[in-house]
């Protein structure tokens, strides 16, 4: 899908950068939880259960809360239909902003808007109900950017391994970009990521409204 429309890589790309950006908001915030890397939290989540300590509620809590996002956006991109991607996306943006407007008065429920808001960002680029694309987690497209390295090296077609390091790259981009506005002005950087996922969601519309 990705490698065949290049409009839509940058779109996925300037997506994962902006689940780069709110991640790092969310771990220098949250103490070393994430709001879009569900892995992790499912780690810290066996290690608090397992010492039994309140780790294991947060982490419990912002899965929760990314699968809820998840559901929602779905929902949304399903009965948006061939409108689907901006409308999720608005949904992301909404998300974002009632986090950068919840986080002077409670870090909890900005979190939960954040992660929920991550979640929701997932069925953007669903194809036909299914969740091909991660754009919020890498280690798929790292292990098909591997996947691809040995196909080039034994000869076999690798042109993929070029979208994943994009998305990977672009990840990583917007964590740094997340670490230091966050250094700068905290969690008012979340006005900064409302805005870019507002931006996308118009861009998106226009790009569906152009094609029909």
């Amino acid at each position: 899908m990705l490698r065949s429309d290049a409009r839509l890589l940058n779109l996925a790309i300037a997506l994962s950068a902006l689940a780069g950006f709110v991640d790092s908001l969310g771990f220098l915030s949250a103490g070393g939880f994430f709001v879009s890397f569900m892995s992790g939290n499912s780690t810290r989540l066996a290690v608090g259960i397992s010492e039994g300590s309140t780790v294991a509620l947060t982490a419990i809590g912002l899965i929760a809360g990314f699968v809820a996002g998840v559901v929602l956006g779905g929902l949304v991109g399903h009965h948006a239909r061939h409108r689907r991607r901006p409308a999720v996306l608005a949904l992301v943006a909404a998300l974002l902003l009632l986090a950068a407007i919840l986080a002077p008065f409670s870090l909890p429920l900005a979190l939960l808007a954040m992660v929920m808001a991550m979640g929701a960002e997932n069925p953007a680029l669903a194809d036909n109900g299914e969740v091909k694309v991660g754009l919020t987690y890498m280690t798929g497209a790292l292990v098909r950017l591997g996947q691809g390295l040995v196909n080039r090296l034994t000869g076999r077609d690798a042109s993929h391994w070029r979208v994943d390091l994009g998305l990977w790259c672009g990840l990583m981009a917007g964590a740094i970009a997340g670490a230091a506005a966050y250094a700068w002005i905290a969690l008012s950087a979340l006005w900064i990521a409302a805005a870019l996922a507002l931006i996308l969601s118009l861009a998106s519309w226009r790009s569906v409204s152009s094609a029909r």
